[in-house]
């Protein structure tokens, strides 16, 4: 698309759609493999939320 060639389109998050990974220059995939929330511990500001 249109867009200076210094500008990178980076986005965040889950199930992103067929038209927006076609847009990026980049994607990556993240997927859990363990959490310390299995184990009871709370959820933390910063790395969770």
């Amino acid at each position: 698309r249109d867009r200076p060639e210094r500008v990178s389109i980076v986005a965040t998050g889950r199930d992103a759609p067929e038209w927006l990974i076609d847009l990026a220059d980049t994607v990556t995939v993240m997927e859990n493999r363990k959490h310390a929330y299995e184990q009871g511990v709370a959820a933390k500001k910063g790395i969770d939320y």
